[in-house]
């Protein structure tokens, strides 16, 4: 039976860990065939300009190793749309990005962008690639990103999770809200609903139990508790806390 929900796993900081020291270890393509192994729906990789993690190689290597979907996260540049279209990945996801940041902070600016936007996904949707875009749970946002020519939208979960960390309770309320609200809404539209970025064990099932969200993206989390268990366990309980909150 097919999942209620998919995981798709970012390896990104498998590769941070191997250019903290240099070398060749650990790979990042090893743990993305791991975690394909274990079961995991796709896999997300971010080329980022500076390349601080993921290197052009490990794209190359991604492409050729996987079965699985390669979720190619990027920056809307030329450099990485002629990269995109050189691979024709599966899926492309257009994210902010900001040298001075140690991760994504927040979501596109789409409706302030929307004429440029739109014509730099026109290519990468031509060759075949499913675009998608990490927005806030915003509506403004989102019809922007319909209005584009957008398949996807990915929720930034980011404030949720660190309201929930930092004991923010009714902040955590009010935004776990708008991800739901703006959930329905995309899909309403007829958008693939996704989301991620700073999901763990403890926040997971909420985001996980809204109907619409068809994908959830997690990374650094996940990465960090496979030191402690092993990858394919630690894939393993997120994708049992997922159809838990699913069914």
């Amino acid at each position: 039976m097919a999942s209620l929900i998919r995981l798709g796993v970012n390896i990104d900081h498998v590769a941070t860990v191997r250019n903290a020291r240099g070398g060749a270890l650990p790979d990042p393509v090893r743990a993305a065939c791991l975690a394909e192994e274990a079961g995991t729906d796709g896999i997300t990789a971010h080329l980022r300009e500076d390349r601080r993690h993921i290197s052009d190689e490990d794209i190359e290597r991604l492409m050729a190793a996987l079965r699985v979907p390669l979720n190619f996260e990027m920056a809307a540049t030329a450099e990485m749309q002629a990269i995109a279209l050189r691979h024709k990945p599966q899926a492309v996801c257009i994210v902010p990005e900001k040298r001075e940041e140690r991760t994504t902070e927040g979501g596109m600016e789409v409706a302030r962008e929307e004429n440029r936007l739109a014509h730099y996904i026109a290519p990468l949707r031509e060759a075949g690639c499913r675009v998608s875009i990490f927005i806030a749970a915003d509506r403004a946002q989102i019809e922007a990103a319909h209005r584009i020519g957008a398949e996807v939208v990915e929720l930034h979960t980011g404030a949720y999770c660190d309201a929930h960390a930092e004991g923010r309770l009714d902040a955590r309320d009010r935004e776990l809200a708008a991800l739901r609200e703006m959930s329905a809404f995309a899909r309403s539209l007829g958008l693939e609903v996704h989301a991620g970025h700073g999901l763990t064990y403890d926040t997971v099932k909420p985001v996980a139990a809204f109907p619409e969200v068809a994908e959830l993206n997690i990374g650094h989390f996940l990465i960090g508790e496979a030191i402690f268990r092993g990858l394919a366990p630690a894939i393993h309980e997120m994708q049992r806390l997922m159809e838990e909150a699913r069914t």
